[in-house]
């Protein structure tokens, strides 16, 4: 299918859902739908929390995802369209189930050589303070959930049990990641090219959910002030996160840089956020994409993905 040929039939953009990120996806798919009706697409909202939502899917030729966290950013949703026969956006079954699992990425990381915090995974028998101890301050996170949720910043025994008890709430395994004081950074990447990338600030313990969607005293720099050595260096490790993961179409990486300077990727998202807050549209803007150019380019290398199989 052409770019042109989907202006003449109905796009879904699905939002919503039911994971702890729904509020954020419904915010996301709202600008993602006026983005696409912008570039003169037919596009309709879908939420797989109504009962009719599989109808509604249907009836379309194809679906901008817009949902966050699991049951739509872990490969299920992936693998639903594919067996529905509705191509979607974005990164396919394999490569949206790793970045979802920062266990396995981490792991997966570690193995070919990428730079990543230390790490260990606790469970209700770990030694609080063995962890503290060996990683000194950690963030506690849970492994399959994104925005922050259920993210915590701890230095002692007592608060990292806490911490866990608050994140086993939540999808997957919880980890413990050695905390790196230095500044964070985030990377867009579009067909497999880099935008430029944005360096973070905040008044928060940490960049959490609230700096990331609610506070506008939130810092972005764009450009992020690296020199050019610098700018390539953090392109082309966000470029080999992305892709060890089987990542493709566009995504989000995201960095923090160490005492010693270097860079230490994070996660990937591969369903970024499109609020009024996120990070992919003020990238793109910052390399003169528009957000009607942005969701028009990210269709079309679906599409193009699509055509060549699985992506």
């Amino acid at each position: 299918m052409s770019l042109d040929s989907l202006r003449e039939r109905r796009i879904a953009v699905l939002c919503g859902g039911s994971s702890a990120e729904r509020e954020v996806s419904l915010q996301s798919g709202a600008t993602v739908l006026a983005a696409l009706r912008a570039a003169g697409f037919d596009a309709v909202s879908v939420d797989p929390a109504q009962p009719d939502w599989i109808a509604q899917l249907q009836a379309t030729a194809f679906a901008f995802n817009a949902l966050h966290g699991p049951g739509g950013e872990d490969g299920s949703m992936q693998g639903a369209l594919a067996a529905l026969g509705v191509p979607g956006s974005g990164s396919g079954v394999l490569g949206s189930a790793l970045a979802m699992d920062k266990q396995r990425c981490k792991q997966l990381w570690r193995g070919i050589g990428l730079p990543s915090a230390d790490f260990e995974v606790l469970t209700p028998q770990t030694d609080w303070q063995g962890v503290i101890d060996r990683l000194g301050e950690v963030f506690v996170k849970p492994a399959c959930e994104g925005s922050s949720i259920g993210m915590a910043r701890v230095d002692s025994a007592g608060a990292l049990a806490r911490a866990f008890a608050d994140a086993r709430q939540y999808a997957g395994a919880v980890l413990a990641e050695r905390f790196i004081d230095g500044p964070e950074y985030t990377v867009a990447i579009l067909g497999g090219q880099t935008l430029p990338s944005i360096r973070l600030e905040t008044d928060n313990v940490f960049y959490d959910y609230a700096a990331k969607y609610l506070s506008d005293d939130t810092r972005y720099h764009c450009p992020s002030g690296l020199t050019p050595a610098e700018e390539e260096e953090i392109a082309l490790l966000s470029l080999r996160a992305f892709h060890s993961l089987d990542c493709s179409v566009w995504g989000r990486v995201d960095l923090m840089r160490g005492a010693d300077g270097a860079f230490y990727v994070l996660e990937v998202n591969t369903i970024p956020g499109m609020t009024s807050h996120s990070l992919v549209p003020m990238a793109a803007a910052a390399a003169g994409m528009d957000l009607p150019a942005l969701v028009t380019r990210i269709v079309e290398l679906s599409l193009e993905g699509a055509a060549h199989g699985p992506v």
